[in-house]
């Protein structure tokens, strides 16, 4: 079902974030964007940041999305980020197939991950991190699998503004076993494959991020100081799509192979 939008004139950050979140929790979907699309990133992170006060879930992790080139603001930055709630990580070294909510009507895809969980809190006045810096600070990696679902089905054709608002088009992360001793492990050494219903529809790893695993990490952890929330130990980062961003319908399976670290699999339902 369809939620109204807010008046197609209005740039109320609040009225913008109401009603993302309200499509949410109603597991609508929405017709257009709900205002005027944010003029600038620093814009749609104040969107955001009054959507993540709206909800009812705490933020757990981030996630990592590239912004091409053409498509970036005055700041530079080449990528984005969007929360992780509680209610929607779930534990995927179990060996079964999970399922994962997405909006009907909305858009929806699966995107394979490397997942970084912080061993210590990172300094909080430190708001430029280098790729070496941020391999230096403590951490895990894990595979995963990112939930990329928003009641907006043409959220990422509007772009990073956009997808900046509502939550980093991000419903979800399944987190898969560990890949132990991974700063000694060369990006290329981090394969991944993506199915969708037995066809494979993706194909990459470490290397399809720009700059490396190391270089997303970094930035996750320059802008989210920047934002003044800089990462706490325990938080995790979604690095970004390791092999492309793939559509799903409700009732479709997905699997990500991971070479030589294993396998998620997961079924789309409908949300809400």
């Amino acid at each position: 079902m369809d939620l109204p939008t807010a008046p197609a004139a209005s740039a109320d950050p609040a009225a913008i974030a109401s009603a993302f979140t309200g499509a949410r929790r109603a597991g609508a979907s929405l017709a257009d964007f709900p205002g005027q699309i944010p003029a600038d990133l620093v814009s749609a992170y104040h969107v955001q940041d009054l959507a993540i006060s709206q909800w009812d879930h705490d933020v757990v992790g981030w996630k990592v999305g590239y912004i091409a080139e053409e498509r970036r603001d005055a700041s530079g930055d080449d990528r984005l980020l969007g929360p992780i709630f509680n209610n929607r990580l779930q534990n995927a070294t179990g060996g079964t197939t999970l399922d994962i909510a997405v909006y009907e009507g909305g858009f929806a895809a699966v995107e394979a991950e490397y997942v970084i969980e912080l061993l210590e809190d990172a300094p909080a006045d430190q708001l430029e991190w280098t790729p070496e810096q941020a391999e230096a600070l403590p951490a895990r990696l894990y595979i995963g699998v990112e939930v990329a679902s928003s009641p907006l089905a043409t959220i990422n054709i509007l772009g990073p503004l956009v997808v900046v608002s509502d939550f980093g088009n991000n419903n979800g992360l399944l987190l898969g076993p560990e890949i132990t001793d991974w700063t000694t492990r060369d990006d290329s050494e981090l394969r991944a494959e993506t199915l969708i219903e037995g066809e494979v529809v993706g194909t990459g790893g470490a290397t399809r991020l720009p700059g490396g695993l190391r270089t997303a990490i970094a930035f996750a952890l320059s802008r989210s100081a920047k934002r003044g929330r800089p990462l706490k130990r325990g938080e995790l980062i979604a690095t970004g799509n390791a092999t492309g961003i793939h559509d799903i319908r409700v009732g479709q399976t997905a699997v990500v192979r991971f070479a030589g670290f294993g396998d998620i699999a997961c079924r789309a339902v409908a949300a809400g």
